[in-house]
């Protein structure tokens, strides 16, 4: 069972995080140990896994690059700790943005390069993000989705350096 099957959602890039705390407190009390006390060690051992899955998948669904990540994962199309090799002009514009924040800090001009970077990288695969189908996207675009996946990880790590300066 994946995320989305314990959940009851079809396999997607954007989650509704609206219903999403809903539907966790629902299966919450469904599937919460402490009601089944009385039960084999077996049911015990299968609601223990269920909640910890249940809190897993809670955690993911809350951001949206972990959600990505998760997507890939099942894909078979991401694995963990991989070396990902990104394009040269991408990296050298990420090293441009790390040595102008280096110099000068947060400023305006630094965050609107990163601003406008989200934008060019994300514009590409905005359709297949937002309109993710299972068993229609093809694995050619998963890999588009791969690459900005891995190009907004750098983007995100910025934003945290910037966030911790201010």
């Amino acid at each position: 069972m994946n995320y989305f099957e314990l959940f009851d959602i079809p396999i997607q890039f954007v989650i509704d995080k609206k219903s999403i705390p809903k539907k966790y407190f629902e299966l919450s009390r469904l599937y919460h140990p402490d009601l089944y006390v009385n039960a084999s060690d077996e049911e015990k051992a299968l609601m223990l896994e269920k909640t910890t899955m249940l809190n897993k998948a809670f955690k993911t669904f809350q951001h949206s690059g972990d959600t990505l990540k998760y997507v890939l994962e099942l894909k078979g199309l991401l694995q963990k700790d991989e070396k990902y090799q990104l394009p040269a002009t991408f990296l050298m514009e990420v090293m441009e943005i790390n040595e102008a924040i280096t110099e000068g800090g947060a400023t305006e001009e630094t965050v609107n390069r990163i601003e406008q970077l989200e934008t060019e990288i994300y514009e590409p695969v905005k359709e297949i993000v937002e309109g993710y189908q299972e068993g229609i996207s093809s694995e050619k675009e998963l890999l588009q989705v791969k690459d900005y996946y891995f190009k907004k990880k750098y983007l995100d790590r910025i934003q945290q350096q910037l966030n911790g300066m201010t």
